[in-house]
């Protein structure tokens, strides 16, 4: 399990091809981890491309902080990791809550930043998301498992329930994350998100909730380009194939 220290704290990494001309760098979701790309997305842009991945603190293998989540702390947490290994500016993939940091990233930080690519980035003024933290219960986490898949078509085991549930208890009861979210609601509106200077490709599913955030983003941002995929906000996990073709193109290209 590769491990750096960043700010003395353990962050889980992953990189695939690190003899790639250049790098990219990828952000994951609020209760997930680096897998949602490791296996299906990573491996088509490591064709060409050194990719690193890391999980969020507190997700995956990284370390458990009760403090920090607000998007000027997490983008802090992903330069620290570029400075770490020491990498020139990167190609910035961000998804979900992920993606969020990513915009943040490239607010503040953009001479770290190559080319952005935002994968179903939400607008955090959106208050169901709230609503579902506050109605969340393990009988809806297993209900919703029940409806779903894994990135391999495979459905939702017990094991992966009992992992999520416990994160979702840790970050949700023992975090500053539901503060720090309500901290950023307007995040669209005030977050400098018109100053991003870099192209950016936007990525959707044209069934998800999160597509008028899209169309906002496109908006906003000056070299931007958004797609619609089929697909929902689990784009990555139901079409990674497809998503992976889409973010070579753009950052070979």
């Amino acid at each position: 399990m590769p491990v750096v220290n960043i700010n003395g704290r353990r962050v889980h990494i992953q990189e695939i091809n690190p003899g790639g001309k250049s790098t990219i760098l990828m952000i994951h979701g609020m209760l997930g981890n680096l897998s949602v790309y490791y296996y299906r997305i990573a491996p088509i842009l490591a064709r060409r491309f050194r990719v690193i991945l890391y999980d969020l603190k507190s997700h995956g293998m990284s370390e458990r902080i009760p403090a920090g989540y607000d998007f000027r702390s997490m983008a802090e947490d992903a330069v620290l990791l570029m400075e770490t290994l020491g990498l020139p500016p990167v190609h910035l993939v961000g998804y979900s809550f992920g993606a969020l940091i990513a915009l943040q990233t490239a607010i503040g930080y953009p001479d770290r930043v190559r080319k952005l690519s935002i994968i179903e980035g939400p607008d955090p003024y959106d208050p169901e998301p709230f609503e579902k933290i506050d109605e969340y219960s393990r009988r809806s986490l297993e209900e919703y498992a029940a409806g779903t898949t894994d990135i391999f078509g495979r459905r939702i085991g017990e094991r992966q329930i009992e992992r999520t549930h416990r994160l979702y208890e840790y970050l949700f009861r023992q975090t500053s994350i539901r503060y720090d979210m309500r901290k950023e609601r307007d995040f669209f509106r005030h977050g400098g998100i018109h100053r991003i200077p870099h192209e950016t490709l936007l990525i959707y599913g044209k069934d998800s909730e999160c597509v008028p955030a899209g169309q906002a983003l496109a908006s906003m941002i000056n070299r931007s380009r958004l797609i619609l995929l089929d697909g929902d906000h689990q784009l990555p996990i139901r079409e990674p194939d497809v998503v992976g073709r889409e973010l070579y193109d753009f950052f070979i290209n």
